[in-house]
């Protein structure tokens, strides 16, 4: 096996979840207990415009029957006018339920999107990083997109097909039983070619998929790492790599075309034998005189009009199953169950008094290769510590951890209580802070929803940012972020430490909070950071070392392990990693002036 299918198989072993059959069906019917009320509607109308459409082929059998007796005109108005009346009432009766069948899809989707979402949002990161990124925007994405679809289009014809189908079939049988096992005989070709079909279409959606997913995945390690990819001229190879995953994909859908192919031209077949059958039991019926020829042209007409509902039932089942290739995999999160209990020795607590206690604390983001090793530290209430060291020492494993977006492998956390009114305990704000579209007042108050203008206005002056939001167009009602007005990196992370100040926690945890500020920006970004954790215990992962000279203690980290912890001025008299650490920084500042 290549180097190449190793890593795609590793990949596929460590993508997220696919839900069973069982627990998608369970997910389903979740969702719809909700919505019992409109489920049952939307099938009781459905019903009566199916039993609407059954009216027209014995109302021209009757016309048949009324011209071979030789019967006046006249006779044939009040059939012609029955069949005018039955096609407005099943138009109203079918528009009618279609519209509540879209209603129950829309609003069972929209829950499903819901539920997918917050699952998502609760993933241990390492795990989404394990699975890659381009896993998850696929189901997001492509997933909820097919599925969506099947919901406004497939789904109400589907159920409109398979009530007419029955119905039909039970109309066949009030003319004549033997019509019905006429119609039956295309039954076996029909079910052969649907479990034909679904032996095949089953596992090959499920790997377009996971293929649409690999080549999702590769085009954002590519786009991602650009940069990286021209400086070492590896265009070649990954425009090769995600050339290879297309032409996977292609093979996977060239296969579903030949499969389609196969699967109408058997239905062709099932067609002839179930017509010639009803065709031919007509014929003797009405040569022995148990059935009119009127009789036999309405069950020529039921069989004839099952035509469409097969068909259309049997090639949704293409769309069907696609959809639920798609709703399996979003069912596989939504329906995770919650992370487990942490094991002894691996927990996360909170309320245990008002210090950040954190015991013996491990991690690793790969087996044997640990990133924290044993980490002790108590940060008592109010105080500000800094977390310094070389790339790669664990800094941000250890911040993370601490705001609980992260789980030691070993060790514990105990965490003080939320303050009173706040939801959370611990806040954490990092260099890549998000801005959502829409209104600046109503990105604040993400970070507290009831917030009125004073307070938001109150929040962007600690940290320095009222001045430029009330010269935005329109204040703090100005659309910001995508196709909004675009701030600078500054100001984003004033945004965020604006939010830090609302959500009011006992804890904030800033992991270079204001390292996307640049120099320029630099000290005014650190004087709000500053402001905006002062009154809280604070963890801040220092980007320059001018910030961490101003905490009230300092902790060095190398390789995983805490080296050294103090002040600025006990460091430096130590002469240890911290005091060589400023030394350099500040050659670097005076060479740069």
């Amino acid at each position: 096996m290549s180097e190449e299918a190793r890593s795609e198989e590793a990949r596929s072993e460590e993508a997220l979840p696919t839900a069973s059959p069982a627990r998608t069906r369970a997910l389903v019917g979740e969702l719809l207990r909700p919505r019992r009320g409109l489920a049952l509607a939307a099938f009781a109308v459905m019903v009566g415009a199916t039993a609407f459409g059954l009216l027209p082929q014995p109302l021209l059998g009757h016309i048949v029957d009324l011209v071979a007796e030789g019967r006046p005109a006249a006779e044939l108005t009040g059939p012609a006018v029955l069949l005018v009346l039955v096609a407005v009432l099943q138009g109203g009766a079918t528009a009618l339920g279609l519209t509540l069948i879209s209603r129950l899809g829309e609003t069972m989707l929209a829950a499903l999107r819901e539920r997918f979402v917050e699952r998502a949002l609760l993933l241990p990161q390492e795990r989404v990083e394990r699975a890659g990124s381009g896993d998850l925007t696929a189901r997001v994405t492509g997933d909820v997109s097919r599925v969506a679809e099947s919901v406004r289009n497939a789904m109400p014809e589907l159920v409109r097909s398979l009530l007419a189908i029955v119905l039909t079939l039970g109309a066949l049988a009030l003319l004549d039983w033997r019509f019905l096992v006429a119609a039956l005989l295309a039954v076996p070709v029909q079910a052969h070619t649907a479990r034909w079909y679904v032996r095949n279409a089953v596992p090959l959606y499920a790997r377009q998929r996971v293929a649409a997913a690999g080549i999702q995945q590769r085009l954002l390690d590519t786009i991602g790492g650009a940069e990286t990819v021209r400086a070492f001229r590896m265009e070649d190879e990954h425009t090769g790599r995600v050339a290879n995953a297309s032409r996977a994909a292609i093979e996977l859908t060239m296969r579903g075309v030949r499969l389609v192919v196969g699967f109408y031209s058997r239905l062709h077949i099932a067609e002839y034998v179930g017509l010639a059958a009803v065709l031919f039991a007509g014929f003797l019926l009405v040569r022995d005189g148990t059935a009119s020829i009127g009789t036999a042209t309405a069950a020529a007409l039921y069989f004839h009009s099952l035509f469409g509902p097969i068909n259309n039932a049997l090639v949704l089942l293409d769309d069907a199953q696609s959809a639920l290739a798609g709703l399996a995999r979003l069912a596989g999160v939504a329906t995770l169950p919650p992370e487990p209990e942490p094991e002894p020795g691996q927990e996360t607590a909170t309320g245990q008094g008002r210090e950040v206690t954190v015991a013996g604390a491990g991690h690793a983001y790969e087996a044997g290769r640990p990133v924290l090793r044993g980490v002790d530290l108590v940060l008592r209430p109010g105080e500000q510590v800094a977390l310094v060291g070389a790339s790669g020492a664990g800094k941000s494993t250890l911040a993370r951890i601490v705001a609980g977006v992260q789980r030691p492998s070993a060790g514990t956390v105990r965490l003080p209580a939320a303050r009173p009114g706040a939801a959370r305990a611990v806040v954490l704000v990092t260099q890549e802070s998000h801005v959502f579209a829409g209104p600046l007042a109503e990105d604040l108050r993400l970070a507290r929803p009831g917030a009125g203008e004073e307070e938001l206005r109150s929040a962007l002056d600690l940290v320095g940012a009222l001045e430029w939001a009330d010269a935005l167009p329109e204040g703090l009602e100005t659309v910001v972020g995508e196709a909004g007005h675009r701030l600078t990196a500054a100001q984003v992370q004033q945004l965020a430490l604006a939010r830090l100040v609302l959500a009011d926690p006992e804890v904030a945890v800033l992991d270079e909070a204001t390292a996307e500020a640049g120099s320029a920006g630099a000290r005014a970004l650190e004087r709000a950071a500053a402001r905006a954790a002062r009154g809280r215990t604070a963890l801040v992962v220092a980007h320059r070392l001018t910030q961490a000279a101003t905490a009230d203690r300092i902790v060095v980290m190398e390789d995983g392990q805490v080296m050294e912890s103090g002040t600025h001025e006990e460091l430096l008299a130590l002469g240890g990693g911290y005091a060589a650490l400023w030394e350099a920084w500040s050659d670097t500042r005076a060479t740069a002036e």
